[in-house]
């Protein structure tokens, strides 16, 4: 059996949206080629092969073409959904980090104390962090470039605020457990003085001490993912 070839999908996928699973439809190569982001040429050139390999059948009328997704490329898109499917739905729902234990500069604790932040952590976190930030820096460059898509993920959001004479930026909470046993949230802040390689946690009390940490302390870190 003729299996379908992966640039032939996004022509199948534009097919079957445009009704071609039952009926005939009257596509020009050029469209289909914008549609698909490739060029006449290629878009011709897939229909020729996706016709050859029995997937679409195709009436020819001047410079316009109907085509009808057969039975056998109806199936094979299907099965192909149920791949991809099956690979979404066992994808791990956590992220993991590692890296190394070290001193913050202290802001942690200021930032944490303020009203501003304390009320909707209470609310949204259901508890007032300690006083301060668990900084751990992510030693290699895999765990720098996996911590930035946080940024554009939703998360608990702790907005931003004034006090009348500043504004403070909106702090985003993701549960996260350390070393396995720890529960806490990582943070990320709209706006902060550390660059990526630094990330900060916090939690209902001083984690050094819950997890019996100190400077150097190597550190994993699972964080949660909402689906």
């Amino acid at each position: 059996m003729t299996e379908l070839k992966i640039q032939h999908i996004l022509t199948l996928s534009y097919l079957l949206s445009k009704g071609a699973k039952y009926n005939y439809v009257t596509i020009t190569t050029s469209s289909l080629g914008r549609n698909i982001k490739k060029s006449q040429q290629s878009a011709s050139k897939h229909l020729l092969e996706l016709e050859h390999n029995q997937f679409i059948e195709r009436i020819i009328s001047g410079r316009n073409i109907s085509v009808k997704i057969t039975p056998k490329g109806f199936s094979e898109i299907v099965r192909l959904s149920t791949i991809l499917q099956k690979c979404l739905d066992s994808s791990p729902s956590h992220v993991e980090l590692k890296g190394t234990l070290v001193s913050g500069m202290g802001e942690g604790a200021y930032y944490m104390g303020l009203k501003g932040y304390t009320k909707q952590f209470q609310s949204k976190i259901g508890y007032t962090p300690f006083p301060g930030t668990l900084n751990v820096r992510l030693d290699q460059k895999i765990h720098q470039e996996t911590i930035k898509q946080f940024e554009t993920l939703n998360g608990i959001k702790i907005k931003s605020f004034s006090d009348g004479k500043r504004t403070y930026g909106w702090v985003k909470c993701f549960p996260c457990k350390l070393n396995d046993s720890t529960n806490c949230e990582l943070i990320i802040l709209e706006r902060t003085h550390h660059d990526d390689s630094i990330i900060e946690l916090i939690s209902k009390s001083c984690l050094r001490k819950t997890a019996k940490l100190k400077d150097g302390s190597k550190i994993s870190i699972k964080i949660q993912i909402d689906s």
